[in-house]
């Protein structure tokens, strides 16, 4: 691990500003993501911003009748929370099927939306790969690549997004809250929020330099079946190789949010639109134009079938 710097932040606004002020800076929070690159000298910031003294560890009511979930809320306490399991059960769902209890009370709710993707290529610091060193190259493309992108990538990067909690939060329409440095807030659809890797691989987010996330806003209950579906190599703390968020309702309508296959949760409104016919109908829609390795190749019929599962288990619930 290289040296850096150290500060406590006061305000989230004085922690963007501080973040901005020093080039190569990175929050830190619960660190169970950030830490594990420092040490492989994958990420190598030369100053800490420390937000965990900040007042943004709560989950409130919003005016809207949603819920305002800070970004410091550990995962543990998201999961728990009685309105949660109540009215967005697919979201508690999701954070249990990921990491471990002993990650899930330190990981954040920003920083599960920040975690970095988990292909083998980017850990590896002697293989070629464009997010870790822009323009060494995609080992991953020729290489080994059964856990990686089937859409959305591109001829520099296939790597997908490792969260499970981004993928159920897609599903039920969150937007992001930050503030930037100069104190001003803006909110971004969790739909907008990754960015296509392109020819800039090393770019994951629309979040501008020193940019802090300080909330994730749900909307109003939107009632249905909720369903979430992980599929993996083991029972257990494993990164999923397909999951699936879906809400249906009685009428057959919902929406299907596919994680494991892309840089961001994968959504399609003309795949939500092929429900009644079914999850065969709904992943030739969802996956028009993918591009999965021989190795990937896989994925297409088990992402196919997970939505089929989830469906299922969705109408035997609400007949």
């Amino acid at each position: 691990m290289k040296a850096f710097e150290f500060e406590r932040a006061e305000s989230p606004a004085a922690a963007a500003a501080a973040a901005a002020r020093n080039p190569g800076a990175k929050f830190i929070a619960g660190g169970t993501n950030l830490l594990d690159l420092m040490k492989l000298e994958i990420e190598t910031p030369t100053h800490l911003v420390d937000v965990n003294g900040l007042s943004l560890d709560t989950i409130e009511e919003s005016d809207e009748g949603g819920l305002r979930i800070g970004a410091l809320v550990r995962n543990t306490d998201l999961a728990a929370d009685r309105r949660v399991r109540k009215d967005y059960p697919l979201l508690s769902r999701a954070l249990l099927a990921g990491a471990s209890g002993q990650l899930r009370n330190r990981a954040t709710t920003a920083g599960n939306l920040l975690q970095r993707t988990r292909c083998p290529y980017f850990y590896d610091t002697d293989q070629a790969c464009n997010k870790r060193l822009p323009g060494s190259g995609c080992g991953a493309i020729e290489g080994y690549s059964r856990q990686l992108a089937v859409i959305g990538g591109s001829a520099d990067c296939i790597a997908t997004h490792p969260g499970d909690m981004a993928v159920a939060m897609r599903a039920l329409d969150a937007v992001v809250e930050t503030v930037k440095p100069d104190g001003q807030t803006r909110r971004i659809a969790l739909d907008d929020f990754y960015l296509a890797p392109g020819n800039t691989p090393q770019r994951e987010t629309v979040l501008e330099a020193g940019e802090l996330i300080t909330a994730v806003v749900l909307p109003p209950p939107v009632g249905g079946r909720q369903i979430y579906r992980k599929v993996r190599d083991r029972a257990s703390y494993a990164f999923a190789l397909v999951s699936v968020a879906a809400i249906v309702q009685r009428d057959g309508s919902g929406r299907v949010v596919v994680g494991g296959v892309a840089h961001k949760p994968w959504h399609s409104d003309a795949a939500d639109a092929e429900l009644p016919r079914g999850a065969k109908a709904v992943a030739a829609r969802l996956f028009e134009g993918a591009a999965p390795t021989e190795d990937s190749m896989f994925k297409l019929m088990l992402a196919e079938r997970t939505i089929a599962a989830a469906l299922a288990e969705a109408q035997e619930a609400t007949s």
